[in-house]
């Protein structure tokens, strides 16, 4: 490890992804580009944490059948979500039957998941890994804020929770897309309590590891494509680039956040825009994976970010950690 970056020795490839997306996602602007869209957020359940297992659990399927291989030849899964004790993750699994790894760093975990089975594959001890994430707006305004029962006024900078699950299928078989490192972020606190300035919380944490990324690797934001964070959302996203500057860092052009882009803010009215632990993973692995194959994008610095708290530390009065891990994806032709 080299400034905390993890730097693979062989490389590792995307072999496929899978999205599932909710309705409320299915009616933003980047629609065409999801494998499948819903029409109910609560798929017949009893409940939506019992639809968000069973979104995670069609994610998974369906990552399978576009890879074209069965649940006997994976691996292993690394996937997480934002319930208690991962829920939706741990009871997807029972069903999907392969040996599984369970992590959480909030929204921040596909990132997490990605230098995880990077790091295994790239050293020969997998073959292949699933990386797998969901999150529910349902489940999460009642886990972190107040049940929609409630009809609790929402304030100008909270965020909506995306809807969705998200799968992707990591091997040492070549394809276009590689993983060539991945920088392992440092948990910060600012200070910040308010649970739904989430925005606010991350930003920092961002920074941090964009920093540490750029210094072991010797690069500058100019030589992406695109750096892509994972849910800042509008408010948090004019807050890093503003704290980047001090830095002397530019993010100008090539810099987007998939909360920006998974809705459209005012005609959808999300306030600042997307979250949640499938924000990153529903947005990167239909859109941008898609510009990646076409060549719009040939070096990726995809950021996760995540907020560390539970409704048992916000009751407590502390203030809100937050964590971000940044992934490095080119092609290869």
């Amino acid at each position: 490890m080299k400034n905390q970056t993890l730097f693979f020795p062989n490389p590792v490839y995307v072999k496929e992804t899978a999205t599932i997306a909710g309705p409320k996602e299915s009616e933003g602007p980047l629609k065409q580009y999801f494998h499948h869209c819903l029409n109910d957020d609560l798929l017949k359940q009893k409940s939506h944490e019992h639809a968000e297992i069973k979104m995670h659990i069609a994610a998974l399927n369906h990552l399978l059948q576009r890879a074209k291989m069965k649940k006997e030849d994976i691996n292993c899964c690394f996937s997480g979500d934002l319930l208690d004790e991962i829920i939706s993750s741990n009871f997807s699994m029972r069903e999907i039957d392969v040996p599984f790894f369970g992590l959480y760093n909030a929204c921040a975990t596909l990132g997490e998941s990605y230098i995880l089975a990077s790091s295994l594959i790239s050293t020969g001890l997998l073959d292949n890994a699933i990386c797998s994430v969901s999150s529910h707006f349902a489940t999460a305004e009642r886990q972190y804020r107040y049940p929609l029962e409630l009809g609790s006024q929402r304030t100008p900078l909270s965020q909506w929770t995306v809807t969705a699950a998200a799968a992707t299928l990591l091997t040492r078989e070549k394809s276009t897309i590689k993983i060539t490192c991945g920088t392992v972020g440092k948990v910060t606190d600012y200070g910040v309590k308010d649970a739904n300035d989430m925005g606010g919380v991350m930003a920092p944490a961002a920074l941090s590891t964009l920093k540490a990324h750029l210094k072991a690797t010797n690069t500058n934001t100019d030589d992406y494509d695109l750096i892509l964070t994972g849910d800042l959302g509008f408010s948090g996203g004019k807050m890093l680039k503003k704290l980047a500057e001090k830095e002397g860092i530019m993010l100008e052009k090539n810099y987007l956040d998939c909360g920006m882009l998974v809705f459209n803010k005012e005609g959808q009215e999300v306030e600042q825009g997307g979250s949640g632990a499938c924000c990153c993973g529903l947005v990167f692995n239909s859109y941008v994976y898609k510009k990646m194959l076409n060549g719009k994008y040939k070096k990726v610095l995809l950021m996760p970010t995540g907020a560390l708290l539970s409704k048992t530390s916000s009751l407590q009065g502390e203030s809100i950690p937050a964590i971000c891990h940044a992934v490095c994806l080119e092609t290869e032709y």
